[in-house]
């Protein structure tokens, strides 16, 4: 049981190798739905190993064994396995709680913050405009959800770098992408390792904004120089962005909208493979050992027999 519940524990630790290989030779819509939907396997995989460890090794505990109404104490692994790696696992799956709970309701905080500024501020449609002098702008979700530009980042652009950047906020909003940005950063807080994760879906999240408001304004260069712009402009001062308002690295983003688009070739289904390949293989690793320690747990309990 312990053995097949490793696979779920380990890979994570293979994943930042395998993301710095598979995201740069997928579509950004597709990198950005391949990569969150790993990053939560891995990291749920992770919380259901490290539950199996603690449920194991406290009932190899006589009175615990007695309340979960065995026959017997369940028996494993040896006593000087079983107590460590129960006690690791404690203290990861307790940091991990701690982690996640902070980086929700620093979600929460931040999007009440940013709600809260947006009160008396100039609006028209679905924008809102910050007096500021800070250059920034960011898609904020909600019922209905809001683009926010301060006016010092209105100010740095002409009048077709706007139309490209509400372009790409917009595309934030229509996509949701704030839902992908929330998973990659509670996932990262369940494992120091999927961090790298966490920074190949913002750079997807924003690739495909991007590439939505360069087909929106008729111009893959117009975009680009608009987010160079905004970024040159934007790097003196401007404090932490919001979790849901994150950016990729901008000389990748300025380099992929200077590049024509390519069709899909073989490298592309060979990552999406791979990233297919980790998820199944982590999943069935922490369904085996989850269903082995529920045969043990049932043998010690007297419902079946042990072979």
């Amino acid at each position: 049981m312990i053995a097949a519940l490793l696979m779920p524990l380990l890979m994570p630790f293979a994943a930042p190798t395998l993301v710095r290989w598979a995201a740069p030779r997928l579509r950004p819509a597709a990198a950005m739905w391949a990569l969150t939907a790993t990053a939560c396997v891995l990291a749920g995989c992770w919380l259901a190993a490290l539950g199996g460890l603690i449920l194991a090794g406290a009932l190899t505990v006589s009175a615990v064994a007695r309340l979960g109404h065995l026959i017997r104490p369940l028996n494993v692994a040896p006593a000087v396995v079983a107590y460590p790696a129960t006690a690791l696992a404690v203290g990861a799956l307790s940091v991990c709680a701690c982690a996640v709970t902070r980086s929700a309701l620093r979600q929460l905080r931040q999007y009440r913050t940013a709600h809260a500024q947006l009160r008396g501020a100039p609006s028209a449609g679905d924008l809102s405009v910050l007096d500021r002098p800070e250059v920034d702008a960011y898609a904020l979700p909600g019922n209905p959800g809001r683009i926010v530009v301060t006016s010092g980042m209105l100010r740095t652009l002409d009048g077709p770098e706007r139309e490209a950047l509400l372009a790409h906020e917009r595309a934030h909003l229509a996509g949701r992408h704030h839902y992908f940005l929330a998973a990659a950063d509670l996932a990262s807080r369940c494992h120091p390792a999927l961090s790298g994760l966490r920074d190949a879906i913002g750079l997807a999240v924003e690739r495909v904004a991007d590439e939505a408001a360069a087909t929106a304004v008729g111009g893959r260069n117009l975009t680009a120089r608009a987010i160079g712009r905004a970024a040159l402009a934007g790097n003196a001062g401007r404090t932490a962005r919001p979790s849901f308002a994150a950016g990729g690295p901008v000389p990748q983003r300025v380099k992929a909208l200077l590049q024509p688009t390519a069709a899909p070739h073989r490298p592309a289904i060979a990552a999406a493979g791979m990233l297919l390949a980790c998820s199944a293989v982590t999943g069935a690793g922490a369904a085996a050992g989850l269903v082995s320690l529920h045969h043990n747990v049932e043998i010690a309990q007297g419902e079946v027999q042990d072979d």
